[in-house]
């Protein structure tokens, strides 16, 4: 009895023994203590949204003198361009049409910081180290109305200058009956687009009506319509068989017009030039103004800010480019000069054509 009372008290002994010796059972592995929460990784910064979403772009356009009709009509355009695009475009220009006030305007944008400038020079090469500062500080520089300026990414121009030069000489010699002599006016000496439309007339006058004369030199107006006015009548004085006046600025035919019907002699001198209905309107009507051609500056103000915004964007711009735009949808590039189509001619007939 007492024996196998030991036997038992080994067998469980060595069962103890064998148990303890024997591997864990596997467990189920407890759920992982969630690691420390790691901050949420910084969003990246969204990828900069194309120009065309306009966010934070700010786009200036600067022209040559603020205030006068012309201008007026660029700056509906470049606000109607920013309300389409969300670009805060402005317009903005100063007192005097005079290349030296242009310049610290585009001075205190450059220190401003805005993204892009579209500038209407008054003086090509006296806002080239300006518009060099401008690019130098990062800045995109679209020019227009000045296809000799250096330093600008693109220059953009409503058309081929010296061919719509020709196409006002086509309408001065019609009305002239191709005979007799005629003034010229620029804005300035130093704007390029003014002397290369008086030269592709000049040209065109030459080539096909000989029995035209040009009398005396390029008359300066300053883009100031009593300027004008006031040359007119010295060169009526001086050439008192003019036939014909053709004019640049906007405000040279209104001038030239005035004086015309001062005169009494709108029946026989003919008028012709660049300008608006809104300037010029109420001299066409009584036949002091014949044609006024020119293009819709509001549309050109949308062209010069969206060539802005395309390289902001990374697009390409150049021969054929269409910038979706009237008159603008397949450019005609000469090097980093591009030229639209969008030339019009208003008379009387078809004014009501051009509210503007």
């Amino acid at each position: 009895m007492r024996k196998s009372l030991v036997f038992v008290v080994m067998a469980l002994v060595l069962a103890l023994v064998a148990a303890c010796a024997a591997p864990a059972a596997p467990q189920a592995a407890a759920p992982a203590e969630p690691a420390a929460a790691e901050a949420p990784a910084a969003e990246e910064p969204a990828a900069e949204e194309p120009a065309a979403a306009g966010e934070d772009l700010t786009f200036t356009t600067v022209v040559k003198i603020a205030g006068i009709n012309w201008f007026n009509r660029m700056e509906e355009g470049v606000k109607e361009f920013g309300a389409e695009t969300g670009i805060n475009a402005s317009l903005v220009g100063p007192a005097q049409a005079d290349a030296a006030q242009q310049i610290p305007i585009i001075e205190d944008l450059i220190a401003q910081g805005v993204d892009a400038l579209c500038v209407i020079p008054m003086d090509p090469e006296q806002l080239d180290p300006v518009l060099q500062k401008a690019m130098d500080a990062g800045i995109v520089v679209v020019t227009h109305e000045a296809s000799n300026q250096q330093s600008m990414h693109f220059d953009i121009e409503a058309f081929d200058n010296r061919a719509y030069g020709a196409g006002l000489m086509d309408q001065l010699a019609a009305l002239m009956g191709e005979e007799g002599e005629y003034a010229v006016f620029v804005g300035s000496l130093g704007s390029k687009t003014h002397n290369e439309w008086v030269d592709g007339a000049i040209e065109r006058q030459l080539e096909a009506y000989p029995n035209m004369t040009l009398v005396g030199d390029k008359n300066e107006s300053f883009d100031d319509t009593q300027i004008a006015y006031e040359k007119t009548k010295e060169l009526l004085r001086a050439y008192p068989n003019i036939k014909g006046f053709q004019g640049s600025a906007s405000t040279d035919v209104p001038g030239i017009g005035q004086a015309v019907e001062e005169l009494g002699l709108q029946d026989q001198i003919a008028v012709v030039g660049t300008s608006l209905p809104s300037i010029a309107g109420d001299l066409l009507e009584t036949g002091a103004i014949d044609v006024i051609g020119g293009w819709d500056p509001a549309v050109a103000g949308k062209a010069c800010n969206k060539i802005a915004q395309m390289i902001i964007a990374g697009e390409e711009v150049g021969e054929g480019t269409n910038l979706g735009i009237t008159g603008y949808e397949s450019l005609i590039a000469d090097g980093n000069v591009l030229y639209g189509n969008a030339a019009i001619y208003i008379t009387l007939d078809n004014v009501a054509d051009y509210p503007f």
